[in-house]
């Protein structure tokens, strides 16, 4: 008895903000889910865009994985890069002829593909496990980037400042798939549960 009057007397001190923060656990999921598919979207629309398309360039091509999905070894590249916003006619044609906009244009489909299937969440809950899924490994692969890019460190240039773990724009984009992973295990792990809870109750009917 004193012991639960003691429970009580505690639960009484707490604040209701946190009380009202423990509620908030669905609305946070259904706001992380639809973050991804939003990100998703709008990065594989992105990915039809020429700029953008030059930009992953140096990912793909040191990638020991990947580098085969294009025609021209690294360095190579570095020769035809263009800046934002830059049109030099002669390092575009250089990438039609490494299939940059070939394999971008398809990762850009893949990558709505997987936004598409999570967003199937509310009404096929096990296809957008699988989306889930696919999201977590496309994460790994883009944070072992991290590991064979040599642009996503910044160079030696004179600042002391310069290699690990001193990350480069494109090094920093790159660090936040770490979130990313994590978002997409935890909305698997959601959708998997509603997967079950929706076959539970279907059986439990018939």
């Amino acid at each position: 008895m004193k012991s639960t009057a003691t429970e009580a007397a505690s639960q009484t001190q707490i604040s209701p903000l946190y009380l009202r923060a423990a509620k908030l656990d669905r609305i946070g999921m259904s706001l992380l889910r639809l973050g991804l598919v939003v990100v998703l979207f709008w990065i594989g629309g992105l990915k039809f865009a020429k700029y953008e398309a030059d930009s992953v360039v140096p990912l793909v091509a040191n990638s020991p994985f990947l580098r085969f999905l294009y025609n021209r070894p690294a360095p190579e590249y570095r020769r035809f890069t263009n800046k934002e916003g830059e049109l030099i006619d002669a390092h575009r044609r250089w990438h039609e002829t490494n299939g940059t906009y070939r394999f971008s244009y398809g990762l850009g489909c893949a990558i709505i593909f997987i936004g598409f299937l999570i967003a199937l969440h509310p009404f096929r809950p096990r296809l957008a496990v699988i989306g889930s899924f696919l999201l977590i490994f496309m994460s790994l692969t883009t944070l072992s980037f991290l590991v064979t890019t040599p642009e996503v460190w910044v160079p030696a240039l004179g600042d002391a400042a310069h290699g690990f773990p001193f990350l480069s724009i494109g090094g920093r984009l790159l660090i936040k798939d770490l979130i990313m992973f994590g978002a997409a295990i935890t909305t698997m792990a959601d959708s998997a549960k509603t997967f079950l809870r929706v076959t539970e109750h279907k059986g439990a009917t018939l």
